[in-house]
């Protein structure tokens, strides 16, 4: 199978639930590459197949640009590939993917990126600082783990979950970003925020001039609008961009 080749048979042998898991999937790959968040066939997005502890990610070597529904590799915790592929899984992915997945039952999605502004704030001592609206939404569920190298040692698997713990979000240090959710769209729908915060620090920290911060009592009033509105934000969002995928990239469904 080339990057170009769909397989249409494997449509007829899942579940319905599992195709439409895979269709929301590609959706995200196609809209990190969308935003120009990709990075070559580097990062990973992952989702659960419902009912199971099997999960699904990339095809290691295709663009995000190019991944489809059927092309999506279900691997299970122990790294097993259960859907005959010409592709392999990329290694370090699977190492944070199956972490995520294997401690948390309410996940259902993992995003991973490396952008240059969020590697950028993964960098910064201080993390993601509440400088604006944005970062103040997302600051209080943003975690940090500390840099062990490329991600090849199932042994950091522990540690990784254990400072995630009950967070949504999280910066690796010197690494990058992540984000979870219950759905494809959440997980989706948070990065964007996350992203959206890192950039608009670096823009702040580049201006050079003294920044205007916040009030804690601010801080914390927008925190509390956050918990209340989120989620159902999310939906309406996840709901637009995908007419605006049906529109211009309706592929990625096959």
């Amino acid at each position: 199978m080339t990057a170009t080749a769909a397989r249409p048979d494997l449509r007829s042998r899942i579940g319905d639930a599992e195709w439409a898991t895979r269709v929301e999937l590609a959706a995200a790959y196609r809209l990190v590459a969308l935003y120009g968040w990709d990075d070559l066939i580097y990062t990973h997005i992952s989702a659960r197949v419902p009912g199971t502890e099997d999960f699904l990610i990339n095809p290691y070597g295709m663009l995000f640009e190019e991944i489809r529904a059927s092309d999506l590799v279900k691997v299970d915790l122990e790294g097993n590939v259960l859907e005959e592929t010409p592709y392999p899984v990329n290694p370090a992915g699977f190492t944070i993917h199956s972490a995520v997945h294997s401690a948390r039952e309410d996940v259902g999605s993992v995003l991973h990126l490396h952008t240059v502004n969020g590697v950028a704030v993964s960098c910064h001592e201080a993390g993601l600082l509440p400088l604006n609206q944005t970062a103040m939404l997302v600051r209080e569920e943003v975690a940090y783990h500390e840099y062990e190298g490329v991600a090849f040692n199932l042994d950091e698997r522990p540690r990784l979950i254990a400072d995630l713990g009950t967070k949504s979000m999280m910066l690796l240090r010197n690494h990058g970003t992540l984000t979870t959710g219950r759905t494809v769209g959440e997980a989706f729908h948070s990065m964007y925020y996350l992203e959206r915060a890192c950039a608009m620090q670096v823009a702040a920290l580049a201006g050079g001039t003294p920044l205007h911060h916040p009030s804690e009592a601010v801080q914390r009033l927008v925190t509390r609008q956050a918990q209340a509105g989120m989620d159902s934000v999310a939906r309406l969002a996840w709901q637009g961009l995908i007419r605006k995928l049906d529109r211009e990239q309706p592929d990625y469904k096959t």
